[in-house]
């Protein structure tokens, strides 16, 4: 299980700037409630569990600006960490965000409670063709609100990509990372991965040309042995360091979140590091995956989440994020707001074709999940 990062962020309470309109200020009266003359008004809390590195903080500091409710933030970077605190229940939080898959099972074990839709007016916003697909998990969308969407694939430092395979040409391929003949090229750079058997196995199923949602004893234990014949290569399995080692130039390689890898590219132009930072889809197709808001059936501070909720659908904020962690986002009016390089990078929004190549994962049973996690743990302990 990848380890635990808490970032306590707690924004002050101040109006709404004149450029949030008149619209924020009517949802800022809504959630603000009143307090009798002489009083000093409750102060009101959301409390936030999300991804890290997921939200620009001016989203925080606005929201609590415009509604008087302060924000408890605090981030995971493993679904395994987020789905432990809530099926023990009292997890404290009141919005949270998990990945598509873990959102069906944990609707199904009532983690959630149904979403109050007409505390939520800025749902008109949403894209279709997103909130469809995520009705493959939550049918009716009546538990969650889309955040961020992306993919799982490979980032590369170009220079020393281009130095060890001789060009970029053939790099844009599940080959350089599960041939260990390639990978091992690889190792003296660095190579970092995800921390996760829901990601790195389905993509060696797929690899393997045999279905990612596989449930099969058979097609898992190979698998399996694909990451392990790589396994001797690998410097790191973690879920968020390889944005920094990347970045850095500590590491040459990591398969990871498209957002994530688009992050560390960022990171080294700022520091003008001489670093170059690429993500690649493979050109096989990979994971098209969904984070969601959803809220949880013990959250005590429902009308905060509600308003929470709604504020980040707002088309400034959505795209706010976007241009911020560099993920694609679930909202179609704010791709108006959204910088044109993020819009029409293919690798964030990919194209028609590339879509077709991508594949949903589907909830586990716990059978298979329990599988996984051992074969996880073998392939990461080399035992």
């Amino acid at each position: 299980m990848a380890e635990l990062k808490l970032h306590a962020v707690v924004a002050g309470a101040r109006a709404f700037p004149r450029s949030m309109g008149a619209a924020a200020l009517a949802v800022a009266a809504v959630v603000a409630g009143a307090s009798a003359p002489g009083q000093e008004p409750a102060v009101r809390f959301v409390n936030v569990y999300n991804w890290s590195d997921y939200i620009a903080s001016r989203a925080i500091e606005d929201f609590t600006r415009g509604t008087g409710i302060k924000v408890r933030y605090d981030t995971f970077d493993s679904n395994d960490t987020l789905e432990t605190k809530l099926l023990a229940g009292s997890s404290g939080y009141d919005v949270v965000v998990p990945t598509g898959y873990f959102l069906e099972r944990q609707i199904k074990a009532g983690v959630f409670q149904p979403l109050d839709k007409a505390r939520l007016p800025n749902l008109v916003n949403m894209w279709p063709a997103i909130t469809d697909r995520l009705a493959q998990y939550d049918p009716g969308n009546k538990y969650a609100v889309n955040y961020m969407w992306g993919t799982t694939g490979i980032g590369l430092n170009t220079e020393k990509a281009r130095r060890v395979m001789g060009s970029l040409d053939a790099v844009d391929s599940w080959d350089v990372v599960f041939k260990p003949e390639n990978l091992s090229r690889f190792k003296d750079c660095g190579v970092h991965m995800l921390d996760s058997s829901d990601d790195i196995l389905p993509a060696a199923l797929h690899y393997l040309g045999l279905d990612p949602n596989s449930v099969s004893e058979a097609d898992l234990q190979k698998a399996a042995a694909v990451v392990a014949a790589i396994r001797p290569f690998v410097r790191k399995f973690h879920s968020s360091e390889y944005i920094n080692a990347l970045a850095t130039g500590e590491i040459c390689l990591a398969v990871g979140f498209s957002g994530d890898i688009k992050q560390a590219q960022k990171r080294a132009a700022e520091a003008r590091n001489g670093v170059a930072i690429a993500y690649l889809i493979p050109r096989e197709g990979t994971q098209l995956w969904f984070d969601n808001l959803a809220i949880p059936r013990d959250a005590k501070n429902v009308a905060e989440a509600h308003a929470f909720i709604n504020f980040l659908q707002k088309p400034e904020v959505a795209a706010m994020n976007t241009n911020f962690v560099s993920y694609a986002n679930g909202n179609l009016a704010s791709q108006q707001f959204i910088d044109r390089a993020i819009l029409e990078d293919k690798t964030i929004y990919p194209d028609d074709a590339m879509m077709r190549r991508l594949y949903v994962l589907n909830a586990r049973d716990p059978r298979t999940e329990r599988l996984m996690n051992r074969l996880w743990i073998r392939v990461k302990t080399g035992r």
